[in-house]
């Protein structure tokens, strides 16, 4: 049996993959570990996703978006055989590191990744920024105009300023409520 040259301990590694087939890798790499029977060198594959709340066409819809499109984490102890098998699954393009030795990436990193995946709270994500015109389009100010002073995407609440009684005044709507004035 040929000795390792390449030996690392038990950590998290980032993989560059081709965009879009992040999931399609990481289901791989876990079914060639089955296959190769490497289950006590690679341990999980992780594609960071959140959920958010975007507005499309002015509905609000709950989806998926990948935090680092392009990347997949793998916890790992890295030897030949176990870069080898990762390595060579199709749409992989490389280990992130000098060469072709993997860097570890710092455990801080991982542990606030791994919060922001199991996180409760979602965000709500618009093409709205602040200063912008928007018209509200539902509720008690439906009809009138203003400008964005604040989002809140938290709780996906805008404040808007409005001329009532040829005053400014904030108000605030959700942000289903409006659509941006182009």
């Amino acid at each position: 049996m040929p000795k390792q040259k390449l030996f690392l301990g038990r950590s998290w590694y980032a993989i560059h993959t081709v965009i879009g087939f992040e999931d399609i890798v990481a289901e791989s790499i876990m079914k060639r570990t089955e296959a190769f029977d490497m289950k006590d060198k690679i341990f999980n594959v992780l594609v960071p996703k959140e959920k958010i709340w975007e507005i499309r066409g002015g509905k609000r819809e709950l989806i998926e978006k990948k935090i680092y499109p392009g990347y997949v984490f793998i916890d790992m102890i890295v030897t030949d055989d176990s870069w080898y098998l990762v390595r060579n699954t199709p749409k992989v393009l490389g280990f992130i590191g000098t060469g072709t030795t993997p860097v570890p990436v710092n455990k801080e990193e991982i542990e606030e990744l791994l919060k922001k995946i199991n996180k409760e709270e979602l965000t709500y994500e618009t093409n709205i920024n602040i200063n912008d015109l928007v018209q509200i389009t539902q509720g008690v100010f439906k009809g009138m105009q203003g400008k964005v002073a604040d989002i809140d995407k938290e709780k996906g609440k805008l404040k808007i300023i409005v001329s009532i009684f040829n005053r400014e005044t904030p108000v605030e709507v959700d942000i289903l409520q409006v659509k941006k004035i182009s």
